[in-house]
């Protein structure tokens, strides 16, 4: 009985039209019999991600779908700012060498007519990221888009918004600089290893000026903190074993002794208890992180976030 996994219909460039392409383990054998990743179970392929702009869109979303996948790692080769058809012969000449599924941003017509061109020749799938999104924008707005390599990129108003939510993040991390922290949009509050400072980084790169402070066993929160309006302010927990965990990863990292209160189960889980009474005293939302990432960490904070700014633009 054969049991080889079926063809898989992959779109190609032009909408109009598809192409069947077999799937990775049968046309690369050691892939289907899992030569490459025996030792951790698990099977790779190539993935080309080619951008006229930095990339990020193309990773984001091709680490999101590969995610659903387990057991298969993709082995990534990006190729940021191609705009020229120079650059774009180096990335096909790559994709040639290790031929594997190919993902691009690309809105110059005759560099994305060049790389289906080559795609095809190569015999490998390809798919534009951006072309079934602006299809359906033109057939909603009427209109059809203007090329623009990177335009999601100008140094525009909200460009400048998040490189000073940058700047203020870092000034104002971990407890510093408190007198200024009524300009913060966001104000993290936690004891220590509850991820504040990640957070904080990815919140303001979403232009979000964002403090955070530790609360600290035995020192009180300063006045000025709990008088606060402007921003709005989070606690942050997590279990006291995620966050022992978490402490001794950084006294190893550190090389210091084990031996002290910082990772010691029962004065943790009193510090987490003591927040949590902090936090319900002063009418804080909160948000557990311990099975969360940051991104996920801080897609919960921006929802709490617009809610809070509606009751600012509701009073003005």
């Amino acid at each position: 009985m054969d049991r080889s996994p079926p063809f898989i219909p992959v779109l190609s460039l032009d909408s109009k039209r598809s192409t069947v392409y077999p799937p990775i383990s049968a046309v690369f054998p050691s892939l289907r019999d899992n030569r490459l990743g025996a030792d951790v179970g698990l099977s790779y392929f190539h993935l080309h991600l080619v951008s006229d702009a930095t990339g990020e869109t193309l990773i984001a979303v091709s680490r999101a779908a590969s995610a659903q996948y387990q057991g298969v790692s993709s082995i990534e080769h990006i190729y940021p700012l191609v705009r020229t058809r120079t650059q774009l012969d180096k990335a096909i000449a790559e994709i040639e060498a290790a031929p594997g599924m190919v993902l691009f941003t690309l809105v110059d017509k005759d560099l994305l007519q060049a790389l289906e061109d080559a795609c095809k020749r190569i015999g490998v799938p390809c798919l534009s990221i951006l072309q079934p999104i602006l299809h359906l924008f033109q057939s909603y707005i009427g209109m059809e888009s203007t090329p623009r390599p990177g335009a999601q990129h100008m140094l525009n108003a909200d460009y400048f918004r998040r490189i000073d939510a940058l700047n203020y993040t870092v000034l104002h991390d971990d407890g510093q600089q408190i007198d200024e922290y009524e300009d913060a949009d966001v104000l993290l509050i936690g004891v220590s290893r509850t991820s504040k400072t990640p957070t904080s980084i990815y919140l303001a790169n979403r232009g979000i000026k964002t403090a955070n402070i530790p609360l600290v066993p035995n020192v009180p929160l300063p006045p000025s903190v709990r008088k606060l309006k402007h921003p709005l302010v989070v606690g942050l927990l997590a279990s006291p074993e995620r966050i022992v965990q978490m402490r001794e990863n950084r006294l190893l990292a550190l090389n210091a002794t084990h031996e002290t209160l910082y990772v010691d189960r029962l004065a943790v889980a009193d510090e987490v208890a003591q927040s949590r009474r902090l936090f319900a005293e002063l009418g804080w939302p909160t948000i557990d992180v311990t099975r969360r990432s940051i991104e996920e960490t801080a897609a919960a904070i921006i929802d709490l976030y617009r809610v809070h700014s509606l009751k600012f633009i509701a009073q003005a």
